[in-house]
Order: C-alpha cells, then sequence, then structure tokens
C-alpha cells in the first residue's frame, strides 16, 4: 500500500505538530508538455513537488522531516525537488536538528535528464556534511525507492528501516524487463529481503518506526546522565591515571579476585547458562537494535544496537553466544558489521562498547576468500585511531582474532572467569604437545586469565562473578552494566584527542610493563 507524505507525517509526527520549510519551487526550463504534467501532478497529487520538507515534533523532541510523495510525478526527483531537499538538510544542519528522511521515489525525474541525475550528488553530499557535524540522520523507506533515490540520501541513514512489502532496489524492473527482455528474478528487490541480507535495519510499520525512532534520539540526544556517586570523584590529570582510580572507586575492600587456575574459568565460560551479550543489553534503558553492515551482508553471530546503559549512550556491538553453534562462528562479515559500528560511534559522537565472547573466527574456504584476516587488522587499525570513547568488554571466552579485532579500548574490563588466547587451550596444546591432554598446563602458562591479564596491563578491571555468572545471569549482568555505565561517564569528562592519544600510549606500551 502506497502512504502519502501527509499521511507518513500524520502518523510520524505529534499531532499538530508539523510546520513546513517549503517555498514555490524553483521554476525549470522544459517543454511545453512538461510544464503540463507539472500542473497535472500538482492537481492529483495535492502537492507542489514531489518532497515535502519542514520541522515537527516527534513525542515532544524537535525534527526536521524530508518526505516524498510519489502522487507527484511518481516521486522523482529534479532539480527543483533537489533544491528544497538540500536546503532543508542545510537547515536541520545550522538548527542542529536530528534529520527523519523518508523516500519513495521511481528515482531521477527523466523529463529533466542529466541535469536530474547529477542532483543526487550535492543531495548526498549536504547528508554528509549534516552527518559530519554529528546530528542523526535516520531513514525510512516507503513503497517503492528505486534509482538514484535508494543509491544516494535513501542509503545514507545512521540507521535505515523500511515500509513492508516494498519495493526497493537500483534498477527498476520494469527498466530491467526493457533492456534485457526478461523479468528480474522476484523476491530480490523487497524490503524484507534487503533484511535477510543486511542492507537495511529492519522492516517496520509507520507507528513502529516513530517508537524506534524516539529510543535512537534518546539515545543519541538528551541529558546525560551520571551514572553513579562512584564517577563522579576528582577528575585525574589523564586518562590513563584515571583507569587506576577509578578502579580503586570501585573496588570495595577485601573482594580481590580469587586465585582461580585459568582451565576452571576456561569451563565456567563454556557454561550453557552463562549470560552474553543480549543478557547486558535487556539491562539497557534505551536501545535500538541494528542489523548487518549496510552493504549487503548479516552475520547472526554477531550484534549491535544503539543503547543506553545507566542514562549513558552507546553504540553496543558484540559477539553472541547464543548465536555460534559448531562451526558457525564470526566470519568477515560479522567484522564489517563492527566496522560500521565503529563509524557509527565516530560519526554520532557517542562512546563504543564491544563485546567479547567467543570460540574463535570462522575457518572456512570462504572466510578466507571474504578476506577474514584482512577485516581483523582493519578492525585493529580503527580502533587504535577512533576518536570517541571506547570500552571493551572480556565478558567469556576470547579466542584468537575475533577476540582481539574487539580488544583494543580506553578501557577493557573482564569478568572473573573471562580469557583471551590466540587459541583455545586446546588447540595450544595440540602444536605443542601433539595432544590436548596439556590444555589445563597451556592455560596457566600462557597467562589468559582475567588476574593474569589485569597484572599484565591488558584488562583495566575485574567485574567479579559470585561465584559464577551462570549461577547469577540477572544480577551479574546488572553488575556488569553498572561498571559499563561508570566507565563511560569517566571517560566523557575528557576531550575525544585527549583520549585518543591516552590510547596510542597505552598499546604502544603494551608488554612493557615488567621490563
Amino acid at each position: 500500500m502506497r502512504i502519502s507524505a501527509g499521511e507518513l507525517l500524520e502518523q510520524l509526527l505529534d499531532s499538530g505538530s508539523f510546520v513546513s520549510w517549503d517555498r514555490p519551487p524553483l521554476e525549470v526550463a522544459g517543454s511545453t508538455r512538461y510544464g503540463e504534467e507539472l500542473r497535472r501532478a500538482a492537481s492529483t497529487s495535492g502537492t507542489d513537488e514531489s518532497v515535502l520538507t519542514g520541522a515537527g515534533l516527534l513525542r515532544g523532541r524537535q525534527v526536521a522531516v524530508i518526505a516524498c510523495e510519489f502522487g507527484f510525478l511518481a516521486g522523482s526527483i529534479g532539480v527543483a525537488a533537489a533544491e528544497r531537499i538540500v536546503t532543508a538538510v542545510e537547515r536541520a544542519t545550522e538548527l542542529g536538528l536530528p534529520l527523519i528522511a523518508s523516500p519513495t521515489s521511481g528515482g531521477t525525474r527523466m523529463q529533466e535528464g542529466t541535469v536530474a541525475f547529477v542532483q543526487m550528488v550535492k543531495i548526498a553530499a549536504a547528508v554528509a556534511v549534516h552527518k559530519a557535524a554529528g546530528h542523526p540522520y535516520l531513514v525510512y523507506l516507503r513503497d517503492p525507492t528505486m534509482g538514484g533515490v535508494f543509491a544516494s540520501w535513501g542509503s545514507l541513514g545512521h540507521i535505515t528501516f523500511a515500509q513492508p512489502g516494498a519495493l526497493i532496489g537500483f534498477l527498476g524492473p520494469r527498466v530491467y524487463k526493457a533492456l534485457y527482455d526478461k523479468p528480474f528474478p522476484e523476491g530480490v528487490q523487497t524490503a524484507e529481503n534487503l533484511y535477510r541480507n543486511g542492507v537495511i535495519d529492519g522492516v517496520v510499520s509507520i507507528p513502529v518506526f516513530r517508537r524506534i525512532a524516539h529510543r535512537a534520539l534518546s539515545v543519541l540526544g538528551g541529558e546525560i546522565v551520571t551514572s553513579s556517586p562512584a564517577a563522579q570523584g576528582i577528575r585525574p590529570g589523564a586518562p590513563e591515571a584515571a583507569a587506576e582510580s577509578v578502579s580503586a572507586a570501585y573496588a570495595p575492600a577485601g573482594t580481590e579476585p580469587a586465585d582461580l587456575p585459568a582451565w576452571e574459568s576456561v569451563l565456567a565460560s563454556r557454561r550453557p547458562g552463562r549470560p552474553g551479550i543480549r543478557d547486558l543489553l535487556r539491562q539497557a534503558t534505551q536501545r535500538v537494535p541494528l542489523s548487518g553492515t549496510g552493504q549487503g551482508e548479516a552475520d547472526r553471530t554477531v550484534v549491535h544496537a544503539l543503547a543506553r546503559f545507566r542514562g549513558q549512550p552507546c553504540v553496543v556491538f558484540g559477539h553472541d553466544r547464543s548465536g555460534q553453534q559448531g562451526e558457525n562462528t564470526m566470519g568477515p562479515a560479522a567484522l564489517r558489521e563492527a566496522r560500521r559500528s565503529m563509524a557509527l560511534a565516530q560519526e554520532l559522537h557517542v562512546p563504543l562498547v564491544l563485546i567479547i565472547d567467543t570460540v574463535g573466527a570462522a575457518l572456512s574456504k570462504e572466510a578466507e576468500e571474504r578476506g577474514l584476516a584482512p577485516e581483523i587488522a582493519r578492525c585493529l587499525a580503527d580502533l587504535t585511531t577512533l576518536n570517541t570513547p571506547t570500552i571493551s568488554v572480556l565478558l567469556g571466552q576470547g579466542t584468537g582474532g575475533g577476540a582481539l579485532a574487539l580488544l583494543p579500548a580506553d578501557r577493557v574490563l573482564a569478568a572473573t572467569h573471562a580469557w583471551l588466547a590466540p587459541l583455545p587451550p586446546e588447540g595450544a596444546s595440540a602444536i605443542v604437545y601433539r595432544d590436548t591432554d596439556h590444555a589445563p598446563d597451556l592455560a596457566a602458562a600462557q597467562r589468559i586469565r582475567a588476574t593474569d591479564l589485569l597484572a599484565d596491563g591488558i584488562v583495566d578491571r575485574i567485574v567479579p562473578e559470585h561465584p559464577d555468572a551462570a549461577d547469577e545471569p540477572v544480577d551479574f549482568a546488572r553488575r556488569m552494566v553498572q561498571a559499563i555505565a561508570d566507565e563511560l561517564t569517566e571517560l566523557r569528562t575528557y576531550p575525544e584527542s585527549e583520549l585518543l592519544a591516552s590510547r596510542r600510549h597505552r598499546y604502544r606500551r603494551l608488554g612493557l610493563r615488567a621490563m
């Protein structure tokens, strides 16, 4: 069912709050026939162009809105429509407003030719400037969204959702049939298929998108809530000094981590009932699940979302222990999703929280051919240079490059039974002793347990389990979320440039502590 611009605004915004920003459209030179088409389109659609712009309230929060009207020449974008869009984007940027765009369009206005086609460049540029200024850009794709509109401002959202059943794609099926004399494969250019393949974040109705947009903007804007009195102490002189003072402030007397054998922690980390990333997200005050790379890939062994932990906004990304079965472990697409979360956090100027809980990266022909190792390298490079606060959490198993790829951060927390190793202890034993019987000995010798990681400067703080997180999943999840929120509160007191310099220094000195 096609949804008009007016219907979208009515369902998306608070009643009666929309205020139009539109002026009469630019006059564009064209044939007499085109002039007649414009007049008929205005008469039948009730709008003066294929796009409406303005501002309104979404659950009391002011937002800027751009909405296409398909009834006006199939929502096509020409010079006048593009100028209206760019003017609205620039005004939203100047006012510091979040921007919600809802395209529905056949693409470029053919009657205006190439000059209309290249308008997509200036629209994309305006959106890029808006995002670079740190302002949210949310997209809701309606039926249909095709061609240059989808290939420009329709695909640049920080988050992107679509109308159920919407036709969405680059080359329209009618054009494909005319060019190749055969129908386009069915079921490809649908909102649902694009969601399954990681191109968009979800398929929802407008009322549901309204709730999602509200939650997303609640994460990304508004008051920053101080999470605990412990995080309000005197600010140390430098971020690296803060790690020591904050950890000391949170550690009650007599709660030194127990000196447990490393193998005991390995076994505890593998217990089926151990809480994972989804348990942490259930403790979030706001959360918006995201999906895929936005570039046609999705990996169900990872989870990412916008969230608030005890009032602190962040982008969350991590391994999903419930999604890892047998050889179904994280592949290159999971790491590309991780890099999407990194870029999202930096663009929106919110902290990034990474959750490590993996049996290791995929070992397969497909993983090698699709660039697993290069993606691990890019994650390491991105995290060590990311210009936003970062926290990494060793929640359970931390095996190999798949764990290492999410490790570099301003603060690294670990659960009591979390561990980090280049291989699972059985694998290390197979290399050294040609059997798996020596796995417990290798686990101890390689210093993989949380207490060893703390002593070696890899971890900043251990969050206790009483005595095992699997026996107290809810209480442990609350404890870990509070620890994350406290660290976020502390980190947000530092300039991003100062944190970045401290992070580089931290990893430059890694391994030299005992020298």
